[in-house]
C-alpha cells in the first residue's frame, strides 16, 4: 500500500513540475543591472515567452535602433526604459502577426552608452560605465584618488542638453569636496561626463638664483617675483638688475611666447610694485657678465699679490 501511495505522489509531483516549468518564462540572458534609459551600443537581453527563436542578446546600433528576427521594421530603443521597450517589441510582433499577445522581457546585459572618464592628476586614469547614478567622490575613488600634483579644482564636463549644443563645465573646489566634505560639491554623474583634474600651476625660476627650480602656486595665494626669489633662496652675486618673464601667448596663439622685462633692482628697492607670476611662467635672471669679469680680475689680482707677498712668485732669467 505504501509503495502504491509513493508512486502516486511521485507521478503527481512530476506532472506538477512539468506544468510549473511550462508556466515559467524563460530566464534572462543578462545580469541584474539597474534599469536606466537605453542608449546607443548597449547590449540588451530580449526574452520572448514561448518563442526561443526570438530570445537572444542584441546590441543597439549607433543610431539607437535594434533588429529582431522576422520583424520587418527595426525598433527604436534609444532613450527608452527597458519596460517601455518591452511594450514596443510586443506591439511590433502583434502588428506583423508573428505572435498573438506576446510576453516580452528586456534586461540590460552591458551598458556602453554611459561612459565616465576620469583623467588628469589622478593616480589611475580610467573610463567606466555608470551603473545607476554615481557621485563624483565614487568616480575619484575608482581612479584611486588624487595625485600629489593635483590642482585646486576639478572640472566636470557634462554632455550638451541638446544635440549640437555646448558642453557644460562645472568647477568643483578640491577643498570644498574633500577637506570640508561639503555634500553640495559631491555632484551626481549619470554617464557621459568627463572628470578632469588639472595639475597645480607651477612657475619655473632659472638663472642666477641659489636654487633654481619649479615652484607650486599654492591654492588661494598667488606667486609674485619676490615670493619666487624667496623660494629660490635669493639671488647670486652675479645677477643682473633686469630680469625677464617668458610667458605663453593667449588662446588665439598659444605657441607664441611673450618676453616681459622686469626691473628687478627697483622692485627690490621698493621703487616699483611687485609683479605677479602666472602658471607656467619662466622667471629668468640673467648673468651679469661684466660684474663676473670684474670679480674674476680682482680675484686674480688678489691672488697675484698674495703670491708675491709670501715669496712664492719665482722669476726666471733667460
Amino acid at each position: 500500500m505504501r509503495i502504491i501511495l509513493f508512486s502516486l505522489v511521485s507521478i503527481a509531483g512530476a506532472i506538477l513540475g512539468q506544468e510549473a516549468q511550462q508556466a515559467t518564462p524563460e530566464p534572462s540572458l543578462a545580469g541584474n543591472l539597474p534599469a536606466q534609459k537605453i542608449g546607443a551600443n548597449d547590449l540588451l537581453s530580449i526574452s520572448v515567452y514561448g518563442a526561443p527563436e526570438l530570445t537572444r542578446t542584441v546590441r543597439v546600433s549607433a543610431e539607437g535602433f535594434l533588429r529582431l528576427p522576422m520583424l520587418k521594421q527595426k525598433v527604436e530603443a534609444k532613450g527608452l526604459m527597458p519596460s517601455d521597450l518591452e511594450e514596443k517589441i510586443a506591439a511590433a510582433l502583434s502588428a506583423e502577426q508573428i505572435l498573438v499577445d506576446p510576453v516580452v522581457t528586456v534586461t540590460i546585459a552591458e551598458y556602453h552608452s554611459r561612459p565616465i572618464s576620469v583623467a588628469g592628476a589622478v593616480k589611475v586614469p580610467l573610463t567606466f560605465q555608470a551603473l545607476g547614478k554615481t557621485t563624483l567622490l565614487e568616480a575619484l575613488t575608482r581612479a584611486q584618488g588624487l595625485a600629489m600634483e593635483a590642482g585646486a579644482e576639478i572640472l566636470v564636463t557634462r554632455p550638451p542638453l541638446v544635440p549640437g549644443g555646448v558642453p557644460r563645465v562645472e568647477r568643483i573646489p578640491v577643498k570644498g569636496l574633500i577637506d570640508a566634505a561639503d555634500p553640495a560639491w559631491n555632484v551626481t554623474l549619470e554617464g557621459g561626463e568627463e572628470v578632469r583634474v588639472p595639475q597645480v600651476g607651477r612657475v619655473f625660476v632659472v638663472g642666477n638664483v641659489k636654487h633654481p627650480g619649479a615652484f607650486k602656486i599654492e591654492d588661494g595665494f598667488g606667486l609674485t617675483v619676490l615670493k619666487a626669489l624667496a623660494m629660490a633662496e635669493g639671488l647670486t652675486p652675479f645677477a643682473t638688475k633686469q630680469a625677464f618673464i617668458y610667458r605663453h601667448g593667449d588662446t588665439a596663439s598659444p605657441e607664441a611666447q611673450q618676453e616681459v622685462p622686469i626691473d628687478l633692482r627697483k622692485i627690490l628697492d621698493r621703487k616699483l610694485p611687485d609683479v605677479a607670476l602666472t602658471a607656467n611662467d619662466i622667471f629668468y635672471i640673467p648673468d651679469n657678465r661684466s660684474a663676473r669679469v670684474t670679480i674674476t680680475t680682482i680675484d686674480r689680482a688678489i691672488g697675484f699679490a698674495s703670491s708675491t707677498a709670501s715669496g712664492i712668485l719665482v722669476y726666471s732669467h733667460p
